[in-house]
């Protein structure tokens, strides 16, 4: 995703002006979205400073924020309050066994780095970051094969870069056959939707269609079922606390506020309300092995525990940053206590 002020790559530079007594076709769009200042006969158009097209999509900020261009209201990012109000505890023990396997691994290096101070130093800071480096590593896999689904369900070139890729085509030949498989139809893909009761925004992985999971999942046939697609992990294996390795509780959470949202963006830049989607979702756990799906609760209840989370999310982020005051000190002219 990009901030509010940085266009993303590939979306227009002009465009027609909105305004109804407008005929311009081609007036330039400025870096965040809105039309340039122009002239309608010898006065300014009202269309200028209009955000216009695919720029109306709300775009998450870095400050973890959607800012809505109908309402011009800033939706907090599901995203973010998962990761500010919910603990990952599997990711500390992940992150100390990574770190403790890389050292194992590379034991002698470490061994004549200690020998140096100036070396040692470095060696410390290569490994305390085993975890930050896997986990980008994780993320740039997990960005281009979310990248390659969208390009497919939407019916767009592949990127080359992501077409001639080797590691990519056995995320794509799984991809394929779960659509195969499963007699798939994608009504969204990658859809930007927001929730103005409880001030919340994100962008969902699709929403799909399906006549066997329909029945698996006891879903009427015209009704959309959510869908996210988890790259990480390994098929089939489970968590020291019996998760599978990949796919999280937490991703019912955040598809259960997906869920709620009311209103979505279509690729145009329009705003639309939701229709009703099922209470059971389900996440696509693709690897090169293969794929894995597996249904995810989502409805009331689990959104319920979203809310809680959100709560805890802002207490962290405010009212827990003035618990704690400054140090106390000794007045220094103190009277004894009786």
């Amino acid at each position: 995703m990009t901030t509010n002020d940085e266009p993303e790559t590939g979306q227009p530079t002009h465009a027609a002006c909105p305004h109804p007594t407008c005929d311009r076709t081609e007036v330039q769009i400025n870096k965040d979205g809105t039309l340039r200042k122009h002239k309608h006969g010898a006065v300014w158009c009202p269309g200028g400073g209009q955000p216009v097209g695919e720029y109306r999509i709300p775009r998450r900020s870095k400050a973890g924020f959607y800012k809505c261009h109908v309402t011009n209201r800033y939706l907090r990012s599901v995203t973010t309050i998962l990761n500010q109000g919910s603990p990952k505890e599997a990711l500390i023990h992940w992150a100390g066994n990574l770190v403790a396997e890389t050292a194992m691994e590379h034991l002698p290096r470490l061994v004549r780095a200690s020998r140096d101070p100036d070396q040692a130093k470095e060696a410390y800071d290569w490994l305390r970051r085993a975890h930050t480096r896997k986990k980008d590593e994780r993320a740039d896999l997990g960005t281009a094969v979310h990248n390659l689904i969208e390009s497919k369900v939407l019916g767009t070139p592949v990127p080359d870069t992501l077409a001639n890729d080797l590691e990519m085509q056995p995320y794509i030949a799984a991809f394929d056959e779960f659509v195969r498989d499963w007699q798939i139809t994608f009504t969204a893909s990658e859809m930007v939707v927001a929730d103005y009761d409880h001030e919340f925004a994100g962008t969902l992985d699709y929403l799909l269609r399906s006549p066997l999971l329909a029945a698996e999942l006891g879903c009427p046939l015209d009704m959309d079922i959510p869908g996210d697609t988890k790259t990480g992990g390994e098929l089939d294996a489970r968590t020291y606390d019996g998760n599978v390795h990949g796919v999280y509780p937490e991703s019912g959470v955040q598809m259960s506020a997906y869920r709620k949202a009311k209103y979505g963006w279509l690729r145009d830049g329009t705003r639309v309300e939701m229709p009703p989607r099922h209470s059971i979702g389900v996440v696509l756990h693709l690897r090169p092995q293969g794929y894995r799906l597996y249904p995810v609760a989502c409805g009331d209840d689990v959104f319920a525990a979203f809310c809680h989370i959100r709560h805890v999310a802002e207490f962290q982020t405010g009212p827990a940053k003035n618990i704690v005051g400054p140090v106390l000190t000794v007045p220094a002219n103190r009277k004894a206590v009786a």
